[in-house]
């Protein structure tokens, strides 16, 4: 069964906002979830932060066209009321990344990947960032 990997929003803005130096280990990941030997799960909440930032830099069309081309190879996950809930009633000092968190465990999850490791102290599932996460595949 193939590694479901869960992407932070910081991630996903390294990626489409190409910025540099987290671009490049990232897009690797990428191309090789592309090459199918896992599973992108982003948010919904990450399409929003991203295009808001995006639009921001680059305008909406191209935010646009940036997140049509990222959906192709990735999935969404669901938000529903109870993982709103988890949220709310988590431990997590950032409701955000706590429902990131429960996002990736409702979405049966491997991994997160982030570059804020620290923001997923009281996590049940392996947080690592793109370069770390290389490394552990290049083993």
């Amino acid at each position: 069964m193939k590694k479901r990997i869960f992407l932070d929003t910081n991630v996903m803005l390294d990626f489409l906002g190409e910025r540099i130096p987290f671009y490049d280990s990232i897009a690797k990941v990428l191309s090789l979830s592309e090459r199918n030997e896992f599973i992108i799960i982003v948010s919904p909440i990450s399409y929003a932060t991203v295009s808001y930032f995006l639009s921001k830099f680059e305008g909406n069309k191209i935010a646009n066209e940036k997140l049509r081309k990222f959906k192709v190879i990735s999935s969404v996950c669901k938000i529903d009321e109870q993982t709103i809930e988890k949220g709310l009633n988590s431990d997590f000092s950032d409701f955000e990344d706590a429902l990131q968190f429960y996002n990736a465990v409702e979405s049966n999850c491997d991994i997160i990947l982030t570059r804020n490791a620290k923001d997923f102290k009281k996590t049940t599932i392996p947080v690592m960032s793109p370069d770390e996460f290389l490394t552990s595949i290049n083993k």
